[in-house]
């Protein structure tokens, strides 16, 4: 790709060094990866980091029961921090990684991407903005998890995540993002909706007025 098509992917580039953004076109790869794919599980090595150029990615952790709880989304110019991390720290990856949509990456080599981080200030500024953006994400989600009260979460969800008062998902789905079970949330979304505040069909919830 040229570095304009680069750069308007990832604004955040435009005045680094002239060297830094040739290096990263120059070693890269680039792949469209289907919707549904994983691009990582947990334990897996990390051979190259990953930057969105267009698409999705869900980065997710799975309990010893099976429940899954989301802990951030990747879009468009942004990167993995737990990719990053597992590549300057020599580790496994620590989660799961899937795409949401058809997915257009930038695979930049690992052993490429510790060089671009030791010799350019600009790709260390990247990371840790995005370090301290993520880890505050998860933090938030971590007191949800462990103070906030299931239905008041459920209820400021369905109203951040609905469109002119309508979310097309599913129960499993909403599961996964607030970290419980489908039950759990099949029955809040039916008292709910026996309270007159949603109402619902396969795979789409309305919210009625006044919810």
């Amino acid at each position: 790709m040229t570095k304009n098509e680069f750069i308007k992917a990832f604004p955040v580039f435009r005045n680094s060094p002239e060297g830094l953004t040739q290096n990263m076109l120059a070693v890269s790869r680039r792949q469209l990866v289907s919707a549904g794919t994983q691009i990582y599980r947990e334990g897996d090595a990390c051979s190259a980091i990953a930057f969105v150029l267009s698409g999705e990615i869900r980065v997710y952790k799975i309990g010893q029961t099976g429940r899954e709880i989301t802990l951030y989304e990747i879009g468009p110019g942004e990167t993995c921090i737990l990719n990053a991390s597992c590549i300057l720290a020599g580790q496994g990856y620590p989660a799961h990684a899937a795409t949401v949509a058809d997915t257009d990456l930038l695979l930049i080599p690992s052993a490429e991407f510790r060089r671009m981080v030791s010799g350019h200030e600009k790709m260390r500024e990247f990371v840790f903005a995005l370090l301290s953006r993520r880890l505050s994400g998860v933090m938030e989600l971590v007191e949800e998890v462990a103070f906030g009260r299931m239905d008041e979460r459920l209820t400021e969800y369905l109203v951040e995540r609905s469109d002119s008062g309508r979310l097309e998902t599913t129960h499993q789905k909403i599961a996964n993002d607030l970290g419980t079970s489908r039950e759990v949330v099949s029955r809040l979304l039916k008292d709910l909706e026996r309270k007159g505040s949603v109402r619902l069909s396969r795979n789409e919830i309305t919210l009625l007025s006044g919810s």
